[in-house]
């Protein structure tokens, strides 16, 4: 049995969501963080030695790493859903951009966020580059989602379940405003639509409001 192991508000939302649009059987284990310092609690940090979130368990296997689960899984049990095939024109794209997400967005915001907490000066010149650098990945992002309805272009993959936690829960831990890109805006409706979506959000997150907009 396939097992997810969903930490609140946290990146293994990514691989609740790819089961849901898989429409695979896995069993779905939920951990609370803890009230005082919002991190992972022992049981959840016992699963893997990297201590974070996401991981599986699949039979003997106990994978951590959002990339790689999501690699594993869609090889797996994907049946070809949700990835292209070398020989696709979208193929390149579909490369980039699930890499981007963790590669260059993900790592970009989780700076900014340990930068503001270090420091209250808004001129530290490391804080104002860190900004901008942010700024350039998300206005990447939001030139993207002008051009085509799915990062990959029409089809929505996997690429797509890897960069929606980046630009929506993870902005509670470091808000960043989407008013300036209404292409950005525009996709996380089309995200937000979807059935799957909805369902893992539901299930691994339930209450949660979230920041499509």
């Amino acid at each position: 049995m396939l097992t997810v192991h969903h930490l609140g508000r946290s990146q293994s939302e990514r691989i609740v969501w790819l089961c849901e649009e898989l429409d695979i059987t896995y069993e779905l284990k939920t951990y609370a963080r803890d009230a005082d310092t919002m991190l992972a609690p022992p049981e959840y940090k016992a699963l893997h030695p990297i201590g974070s979130a996401p991981v599986i368990t699949d039979g003997g296997v106990v994978l951590a790493e959002s990339a790689a689960i999501v690699d594993y899984i869609v090889a797996k049990y994907g049946q070809g859903r949700l990835t292209l095939r070398a020989d696709d024109p979208g193929f390149a794209a579909f490369l980039y951009w699930f890499h981007f997400a963790n590669g260059t967005l993900q790592p970009g915001l989780g700076r900014l966020m340990i930068l503001n907490r270090l420091t209250s000066a808004e001129d530290n010149p490391m804080l104002v580059a860190m900004k901008a650098r942010t700024d350039r990945a998300f206005d990447l992002v939001e030139a993207r989602c002008g051009e085509a309805d799915y990062l990959a272009g029409s089809a929505f993959t996997a690429a797509d379940v890897m960069i929606v936690f980046t630009l929506t829960t993870m902005r509670y831990f470091q808000p960043y405003d989407l008013g300036r890109l209404p292409n950005i805006r525009a996709y996380l409706a089309r995200i937000g639509a979807r059935p799957a979506y909805q369902r893992a959000m539901a299930k691994g997150d339930p209450g949660m409001e979230l920041l499509l907009s």
